[in-house]
């Protein structure tokens, strides 16, 4: 497919905010990336034009059906001034086990990846340059068929849009409070949970305002079946230091195998962590702060990269963890992964990808 560009007029193009003061998916930048698909013609009209709200209509599937998966990864500027990606064929190939699980056309990975670097590229001064903020990439597919009826969709859309973003979470690297909900649960065997599509996370909203209204920053869900064993944070996976295993619930179908929680598992391992991929019940965990084995608690997702847990709460009981101080690995990676995915230090795994 060749690409078009369409860049935007003087006169569309919108004021940078400050960089010191982004939030979090508040702002987008000037460009996005369009194409269509249309089944027995395939992907077409490949094009990054200015951003501009798009028209569907009332009865396109996507609304009444839920045909919608997207991915989150992240550019980077690096001291240099360059811009890096991190891994972005892994999410745009996880883009396609999400796309296989809800019917949905396949993309090809390299051209989609050649168009996204044209889009940084021609909004590149978009990347911000403020310490700990990036520019959020989201690639989106959604059906644009007009139809009413339970089915695949035959024509789709798909798009990226840019986002320049400050840190994920307003306290920043701190440890946040966390409640388990054994009421609600967010995936089942069988189901949807191992793939980015829009209906799970609309699924986790009731749980996540719940908390909030009682102060807790996110929500960890439990296992749908026996409501014990722990799954992941509802933007994150989730990690356990225990004595000296590093320890995270397995993929099996119910749990997003984020790119953040590959990194940590290959990094733990190359620095002769035991990193071990196994169910761990939410009470073992009490159990082992009791015992005073519990180190560390931490999710892992690109929207934060690395965020360390201070405490759990489940069933009214409380549990502190590291005395609610940042421990030590959480640091340490968090540390190696930014300096990693801003080019501040040499990347031993070829992650990295400079634009």
């Amino acid at each position: 497919m060749d690409l078009m560009i369409e860049k935007a007029q003087p006169d569309d193009l919108r004021e940078k905010p400050d960089e010191n003061n982004l939030g979090f998916g508040r702002y987008f930048t000037d460009h996005m990336f369009t194409m269509q698909y249309q089944e027995g013609q395939g992907w077409h009209e490949p094009v990054i034009s200015r951003y501009h709200p798009f028209t569907v209509d009332p009865a396109a599937m996507v609304l009444h059906y839920g045909q919608a998966i997207f991915e989150g990864l992240k550019a980077y500027r690096g001291k240099d001034n360059r811009v890096y990606l991190f891994r972005p064929t892994a999410n745009l190939a996880r883009m396609n086990v999400s796309a296989a699980r809800m019917c949905m056309p396949q993309i090809d990975v390299n051209q989609v990846l050649n168009a996204l670097q044209e889009l940084i590229r021609l909004d590149q001064e978009w990347v911000p340059k403020a310490k700990g903020a990036t520019l959020y990439i989201r690639p989106t597919m959604v059906a644009t068929e007009a139809g009413l009826g339970v089915r695949a969709a035959k024509q789709f859309m798909f798009f990226i849009i840019l986002s320049p973003v400050g840190a994920y979470y307003p306290e920043g690297f701190n440890p946040v409070k966390i409640y388990v909900t054994d009421t609600y649960v967010r995936a089942v065997p069988g189901g949807v949970g191992h793939v980015k599509t829009a209906g799970n996370y609309a699924a986790s909203i009731m749980a996540a305002v719940e908390a909030k209204k009682q102060g807790f920053t996110q929500v960890l869900w439990l296992d749908a079946v026996e409501r014990k064993f722990i799954e992941e944070v509802g933007t994150m996976n989730i990690f356990f230091l225990i004595n000296d295993d590093l320890i995270t619930p397995p993929l099996g179908g119910s749990i997003l195998a984020g790119v953040t929680r590959d990194s940590v598992l290959t990094m733990a391992r190359a620095w002769g962590i035991k990193a071990v991929e196994r169910r761990i019940s939410i009470e073992e965990v009490f159990a082992a702060n009791q015992q005073g084995t519990l180190r560390e608690i931490f999710g892992t997702g690109t929207a934060a990269v690395i965020s360390p847990v201070g405490s759990l709460h489940y069933q009214g009981r409380e549990c502190l963890i590291n005395e609610g101080r940042t421990g030590a690995l959480a640091q340490r990676l968090f540390d190696e992964l930014q300096a990693i995915q801003y080019g501040w230090k040499d990347d031993p795994y070829g992650w990295t990808m400079a634009i």
